[in-house]
C-alpha cells in the first residue's frame, strides 16, 4: 500500500526514521513529506535513502506532476509523526502553506496523527480543541506518551514508540471502523501476582499480548482507552493511558475506579483466584524438614462484581466483556462462567503448553448473554481483538 509519512519540526523527528523502516520492511511504498522545520532535525538525504523516493517540502517542486494534489489523492494512509501543535492547528483549520498541509487537505484516505510537544502545548485549550476537531472529522489522533521531553522536562507530550505507532497504523490499514469514536473503554491485561514472601509469588503465564492488542485496536477505532496492566513487560500501547498494578486487590481497585463513566470494560487479564493468607516479610528458607503449607484465601471476583454493581445500581459500563482461559471442557465451562458472572460477552479460549499465553496468535469462541456465539479461528491476536470490539460496538 502507498503510505505518506508526514514529518513536522520537532526533536522527535529522528524517531520517524524507525517508523519509516517499519513501513518499508513490511512492503509498503512510502513517500516522506517533511516540513521545512523537520529538515532542520533530519536531512532530506536520510528520508530519500530510507524511503527510496524523492523528498520535497515545497508545492513548487515538480509542478508538472501537481504534487500538492497527487500525493494525497494516491495515498492509502497518511501518518504524521511527529505532529507538532502547529501542524495540528493548520490541519484542523484547513490551512495550507507547504506540501504536507496541502497533502492533508487533499487526502481522502485514513489519516493518523502522532502528536509530540511539550506538556503545556499539548494541554493548551487551543490544541485540545484542534485535536477534538480532527477526531470529529474521522482522523485518528494518538494521545502522546508521558515521559522525558526536551531538556529536563517530563510529562505528557512524548512521541509514542514507533513500533506502537506502526501497530495502530496497521489496524487502520486493515480497515477497522471508527465505531468507538467518543467512547471510553477500559482493558485489563497481563496476569496478577500474589506475594508469598519478598521473592516468590503465585502467578500465571499471561504476557498481556492480547490485552495490549485490544487496547491498540480500540485506539485505532477512535476510543479513549485506559489499560490496567498487571505485570506486563511490553511497551505501552500508543494512545492509551496505562495504569500499572501487581496484585488482584490492586487490579480490582484500578478497574473499579477506571470503569466509572466508561462505556465498556474488557477484562482480558488473567486474575489469580487465590492469594496466600499470610505473606512472610522475609524470604522463606529451605529447611531439612517438610515445608510449612501455604494457606490460601479466595480473591475477590472482579468480573462478577462489575456485573453485580451494574445490575444493582442500574449504572456502570454498557458492555462488560470477560475472558475465560480453560484447559478442558472449554465451552461448557465458558457457558457456566458466563451465566455466573453477569457479563455481556465472554471470550473463551483453550490454554496450555504452546497455546495462547505468550504467543502472537490466538483462537477463541465469543459467547453472548443472549445465547449467540462466534468462533474466531487461530490467527493473529489482532483478529480476535477486531471481533471483540465489533461485538462490543454493536451493543453500545
Amino acid at each position: 500500500m502507498k503510505v505518506v509519512l508526514g514529518v513536522s519540526g520537532g526533536i522527535a523527528a529522528y524517531k520517524a526514521c524507525e517508523l519509516l523502516r517499519l513501513f518499508t520492511e513490511s512492503g509498503h511504498e512510502v513517500r516522506v513529506v517533511p516540513t521545512r522545520d523537520a529538515l532542520r532535525f533530519v536531512g532530506e538525504p536520510t528520508w530519500a535513502a530510507l524511503s527510496g523516493n524523492p523528498v520535497s517540502t515545497e508545492v513548487w517542486d515538480d509542478v508538472h506532476e501537481v504534487p500538492h494534489v497527487r500525493i494525497g489523492q494516491g495515498a492509502d494512509l497518511v501518518v504524521v509523526a511527529p505532529a507538532t501543535a502547529d501542524v495540528l492547528a493548520k490541519a484542523a483549520q484547513g490551512l495550507t502553506g507547504d506540501l504536507l498541509t496541502t497533502t492533508l487537505l487533499t487526502a481522502r484516505c485514513p489519516v493518523v496523527f502522532a502528536p509530540a510537544m511539550h506538556t503545556e502545548m499539548w494541554e493548551h485549550p487551543a490544541t485540545r480543541a484542534n485535536v477534538a476537531t480532527l477526531r470529529e472529522r474521522g482522523a485518528v489522533v494518538i494521545d502522546p506518551a508521558s515521559g522525558r521531553l526536551t531538556g529536563a522536562d517530563t510529562g505528557p507530550g512524548r512521541l509514542p514508540d514507533p513500533p506502537e505507532i506502526f501497530d495502530v497504523c496497521r489496524a487502520v490499514l486493515r480497515g477497522v471502523p471508527r465505531d468507538l469514536a467518543g467512547r471510553r473503554v477500559v482493558v485489563s491485561a497481563g496476569g496478577t501476582r500474589e506475594a508469598i514472601d519478598p521473592v516468590r509469588f503465585i502467578g500465571n503465564r499471561s504476557s498481556g499480548l492480547q490485552g495490549y492488542s485490544l487496547a491498540r485496536t480500540a485506539v485505532a477505532r477512535g476510543a479513549e482507552v485506559t489499560v490496567i496492566a498487571a505485570n506486563v513487560a511490553l511497551p505501552d500501547p500508543a494512545g492509551a493511558k496505562v495504569v500499572r498494578v501487581e496484585s488482584t486487590a490492586e487490579l480490582r481497585e484500578a478497574v473499579l475506579s477506571a470503569s466509572d463513566g466508561a462505556d465498556a470494560v474488557v477484562m482480558a487479564a488473567a486474575v489469580a483466584d487465590f492469594r496466600p493468607v499470610a505473606r512472610s516479610d522475609s524470604k522463606i528458607k529451605k529447611t531439612s524438614g517438610e515445608p510449612e503449607p501455604i494457606h490460601l484465601a479466595e480473591n475477590p471476583d472482579i468480573l462478577a462484581e462489575l456485573g453485580a454493581r451494574r445490575a444493582a445500581e442500574g449504572q456502570g459500563p454498557s458492555v462488560i466483556v470477560g475472558f475465560a482461559a480453560e484447559t478442558d471442557n472449554v465451552l461448557a465451562n465458558g457457558r457456566d462462567k458466563l451465566a455466573r458472572k453477569g457479563c455481556d460477552l465472554l471470550v473463551v479460549n483453550q490454554v496450555g503448553e504452546g497455546l495462547a499465553f505468550g504467543r502472537p496468535d490466538n483462537a477463541a469462541t465469543i459467547l453472548s448473554a443472549d445465547g449467540a456465539s462466534a468462533y474466531v479461528p487461530l490467527g493473529p491476536k489482532d483478529d480476535l481483538s477486531d471481533a471483540v470490539w465489533s461485538l462490543v460496538s454493536a451493543r453500545l
